[in-house]
């Protein structure tokens, strides 16, 4: 551990991007949001809708990869927002960081013990609880956050390396059947966006496929170069993400029929993979399908954890949100430990809740913490966006390019936070009135977390101070606090 307790570690950009797009679980994907954007969603032109998105993407990537070669600190987003956009900002970003993390990997522990329950019965035949397989994914878990992080970084390449083999043996499985009518030109025409199906709700269920991605950031401080490293992990996950989806829906589509989509996928919803493997390749594959859809969820849960550890780290070790005690690394792996425990000690505390209450994993627990975790995550990446462009206008105005690019993301997440407030309950899966308040929950908690922010400047200048200081660069030492000082 060193003396500032920096993380240390020698990850590759292999790994990194493995982290990331592990997190955005792509067998999850496939199963669980792709057939619900085609149902109700973008129908036939799903496949166009995740380039669409993979380039508004790219645009926020350019600023992102930009601020990444000069500030390099395992905050990721939030120590931009610091820097970009002033100390109370940050404890905003913070807020909203943590809960939004905390709810994706409550998520995915519900999707595991949901999923892991439906694997048991189609292979054994017996009816086991739920919360046995979320107890023996936090047990994972627990362990993987307390160990290196390249051993993490193994796990998961193996887990991903899986869940995508089995997606592209479905993939050839469509196209060997069908040939070239596996790829509908109808379904990449430009004149459809806007008039099949809906393409705002396209688009919003688009940018939770690549809730991930934005992770690269988290892990500069245990890269080999980050000021390398993170851009091209960014480019690379965006790309490989975005290119993974557009293709596979693409097949996907072509195995329905595009005048099919939207019927087929509103009557099979998470089971059409599930019914394409069985129509067009064989039911070993349907099997391993059931089995890689869990070990997919737990892969994103182990990124997710790590994740939410390093933020809560990041926040600790400045002392101003959290108590120093959360920024301490592990003496021996030089691993965010300490958070990493409080996060299984939250997880597993709210899955005890659920479990003991009798709630139902899937329509209970995963619906929740899925509407709070993409609302948190696009609120974060938006005001990042912003930060990014107050950031290189104060900075260094001749990278039009990092602002430009950003200024467009921040639009675009601007129209998505909105979207996914107004469809709360499409996203979530649910006719409750007062699930509505939930986004307002969200939105309060990030308040409170600004005015904290100003209340530290008033009363603990000191640890104020020390707010978004973790990081490198020639610039970044300067106070970019745009908060007037008398407020």
């Amino acid at each position: 551990m060193t003396a500032d307790n920096r993380l240390v570690g020698n990850l590759s950009t292999f790994k990194i991007v493995t982290m990331v797009v592990a997190a955005a679980a792509p067998m999850g994907a496939v199963i669980g949001i792709i057939p619900i954007s085609m149902a109700i969603g973008s129908g036939s032109v799903t496949p166009l809708i995740f380039i669409v998105t993979a380039a508004l993407l790219l645009c926020f990537a350019v600023g992102y990869a930009a601020m990444s070669k000069r500030i390099s600190a395992s905050g990721g987003f939030y120590t931009y927002i610091a820097k970009g956009l002033g100390r109370p900002a940050a404890m905003a970003a913070a807020v909203i960081a943590i809960c939004a993390y905390l709810a994706l990997t409550l998520l995915l522990l519900a999707g595991v013990g949901n999923f892991g329950s439906t694997v048991a019965d189609r292979l054994t035949g017996n009816d086991v609880p739920w919360w046995i397989f979320a107890g023996i994914a936090l047990a994972v878990v627990a362990v993987m956050g307390a160990r290196e992080i390249s051993v993490a970084g193994n796990v998961l390449a193996v887990l991903l390396g899986i869940e995508i083999l089995a997606i592209v043996v479905l993939d050839v499985a469509i196209v060997s059947d069908k040939g070239l009518a596996a790829f509908p030109l109808a379904a990449m025409n430009p004149g459809d966006l806007f008039t099949v199906g809906s393409f705002g709700l396209g688009v919003m269920f688009a940018f939770t496929t690549f809730l991930g991605f934005e992770s690269a950031a988290i892990y500069a401080e245990e890269s080999q170069n980050p000021k390398r490293t993170i851009p091209r992990a960014t480019y690379a996950a965006v790309l490989s993400i975005g290119m993974f989806y557009a293709i596979t829906t693409w097949i996907m589509v072509g195995g329905i029929g595009t005048e099919n989509v939207t019927d087929t996928a509103s009557e099979k919803l998470s089971g059409l993979a599930f019914w394409l493997s069985s129509q067009y390749a064989f039911s070993a594959l349907t099997t391993v399908m059931y089995i890689t859809v869990l070990t997919s969820l737990l892969a994103a849960m182990i990124a997710l954890h790590n994740a939410t550890s390093r933020y809560i780290f990041s926040v600790g070790r400045e002392g101003a949100l959290l108590p120093t005690w959360f920024g301490v690394a592990h003496p021996k792996y030089d691993t965010p430990a300490r958070a990493s425990a409080v996060v299984t000690v939250i997880t597993t505390t709210v899955t005890l809740g659920f479990a003991i209450s009798g709630a139902d994993p899937y329509l209970k627990m995963l619906t929740i913490m899925t509407g709070v975790g993409t609302l948190g995550i696009i609120l974060l990446q938006g005001l990042t966006a912003a930060a990014i462009v107050a950031y290189f206008w104060r900075n260094s105005r001749s990278n039009t390019g990092a602002i430009v690019g950003s200024a467009v993301g921040c639009v675009a997440f601007a129209i998505i936070s909105v979207l996914i407030v107004n469809n709360f309950k499409t996203l979530v899966g649910t006719e409750s009135n007062w699930i509505n308040i939930l986004p307002w929950g969200l939105l309060g908690a990030a308040v409170i977390g600004y005015f904290w922010g100003l209340w530290l400047r008033s009363n603990r200048p000191t640890a104020y101070a020390r707010i978004g200081t973790f990081g490198e660069g020639t610039a970044d030492s300067q106070d970019t606090d745009i908060v007037p000082a008398h407020s």
